[in-house]
């Protein structure tokens, strides 16, 4: 019976020490990777389906963040 204590106890003294994971910080506007439209920034020409990354925009919608004020949960 002796080990199963010993195991246990193990458990609780790795749980104890191990690391904790850093909180992740909240998204913002500023993490969001938009295209943009710049002057004198090159047209790419391409031919058939093709992925471009970066490509130049000229309106990409209103942006704006807006804090939750209600709380979720239990009614």
């Amino acid at each position: 019976m002796w080990y199963l204590a010993v195991i246990v106890v193990a458990a609780l003294v790795s749980v104890a020490l191990a690391p904790k994971p850093p909180t992740p910080k909240p998204a913002e506007l500023s993490d969001l990777d938009a295209p943009t439209a710049e002057e004198g920034r090159p047209i790419p020409v391409v031919f058939g389906a093709v992925l471009l990354r970066g490509a130049n925009v000229v309106w990409y919608g209103d942006l704006s963040a807006e804090p939750i004020k209600k709380k979720g949960g239990k009614k």
